[in-house]
């Protein structure tokens, strides 16, 4: 793979061809996990390695797999992913997981692994797969975090669970943004994030 497609498949899934705000997937946990930073990275970091395995593996069992049971084993390796990360989750970070509740277990139905498994690990080596699959978690995973920066931030004031707004503000009269934390507010943030790359990316605008 030469080093321009190297940058492609790993950049372009980040930020031109996000596979949130441009081809518009994964939306729902977009709109459920953000609502404190801690719970928004972990779901991205679950989403990157279950994304990139599996990707990963399918490319390894890509020229073994017949065609009319693909998506079946393409499934099931997709839930072993998933199984081992929630596993991890519960054992070392229990109450993030508890947070989460169901969302880590629902990343098997996330369009993005299917997505990436049909149009890119099928059909290449798996090196490039990893990097394709990791890239397009990374990509799902930044508008995660971004979505998840203000809603914390303006929704409890605080980032990681941290102080960041000084209790002097609040002395002054300043209230945190209860409308913020909820779902419909992570929608319109999304909208703003997609409105503001399609200002700036022409291609993406319609004519």
């Amino acid at each position: 793979m030469s080093d321009i497609n190297f940058k492609e498949v790993l950049l372009k899934p980040i930020f031109k061809g996000n596979p949130v705000t441009v081809l518009v997937l994964g939306i729902c946990s977009s709109l459920a996990v953000t609502v404190q930073m801690k719970g928004a990275c972990v779901m991205a970091l679950s989403v990157i390695i279950v994304t990139g395995l599996s990707s990963f593996v399918v490319s390894l069992l890509r020229n073994t797999i017949p065609n009319r049971i693909r998506i079946i084993v393409q499934l099931v390796v997709v839930a072993l992913m998933v199984i081992l990360v929630d596993q991890i989750l519960k054992a070392y970070s229990y109450s993030i997981s508890k947070q989460l509740s169901v969302y880590v277990g629902l990343i098997i139905t996330n369009c993005i692994v299917m997505g990436r498994i049909e149009a890119y690990a099928l059909g290449n080596k798996p090196i490039p797969s990893l990097l394709d699959g990791l890239a397009n978690g990374a990509g799902y995973g930044l508008i995660l975090v971004v979505v998840a920066f203000f809603r914390e931030l303006l929704g409890s004031g605080t980032l990681f669970g941290f102080r960041i707004i000084p209790q002097s503000f609040y002395d002054a009269g300043y209230m945190d943004n209860g409308l913020v934390i909820l779902p419909p507010m992570a929608l319109i943030l999304l909208g703003l994030i997609v409105w503001i790359q399609r200002s700036f990316q022409k291609d993406l605008q319609e004519k």
